[in-house]
């Protein structure tokens, strides 16, 4: 989640043992955003968290010390390359039907549609077969991971441009004047809708608005 700080908030509050009592949600700080590269030594006090490295990453701070085109660009690049690995992965497989469907189903009716008939009717089809079966062989961080493959079905272009709002955006976003923006549910259209909410609000902000990565 991104919180996004209310101006008054105190710096004692950004902590993760604070979270719960400022803004209602139980986690703990996480390095999502990147530094800018030209980080002067007084302002890397106003950075939440900050790690050493290239580029160094850090859990939050003023919109104006983060590098968030440079995280769109890098999560596009990425999200490139693994789109072309997918691509032959799963050549040869037909479309395969997304997870949400069938949990939907389940949701729906789970008396009749078990949980456990739904994820065994989700992986008996080929193309997660194929995604399986990759990961399996080449196990690691990078990989096209079963969870996206609704996201790498709507295309190259598509994906990119998916990974590359969410690198900034979240799973979810508080606002500062408390609204919470999130998915509807896992389905992508969902997703994107959160995604032009949360990047709009993003685009919007005053350079000294502060942004706080919490994992949930």
């Amino acid at each position: 989640m991104i919180i996004c700080l209310p101006d008054a908030l105190p710096a004692q509050a950004l902590t993760s043992h604070q979270l719960d009592t400022h803004f209602g949600v139980t986690g703990t700080l996480t390095p999502q955003f990147w530094a800018v590269a030209q980080l002067r030594v007084w302002q890397r006090q106003q950075l939440i968290g900050l790690r050493k490295g290239r580029p160094a990453s850090c859990a939050g701070g003023p919109v104006r010390l983060l590098d968030l085109q440079g995280m769109r660009h890098a999560a596009a690049v990425g999200a490139g390359i693994r789109y072309q690995i997918w691509q032959q992965v799963v050549h040869g497989t037909r479309a395969a039907t997304p997870w949400p469907v069938f949990e939907t189903c389940h949701i729906t009716d789970p008396d009749r549609y078990p949980l456990d008939t739904a994820i065994a009717d989700f992986h008996a089809q080929p193309r997660v077969h194929a995604m399986r079966l990759h990961a399996a062989a080449a196990p690691g961080p990078g990989q096209p991971a079963v969870g996206e493959l609704e996201m790498y079905q709507a295309g190259q272009m598509a994906y990119q441009h998916y990974r590359a709002a969410s690198a900034v955006a979240g799973d979810a976003m508080l606002t500062a004047d408390g609204r919470k923006l999130a998915p509807a549910s896992d389905a992508l259209a969902h997703r994107i809708t959160y995604l032009e909410q949360a990047v709009a609000h993003l685009d919007a902000f005053d350079p000294d608005q502060r942004l706080l990565a919490v994992a949930l």
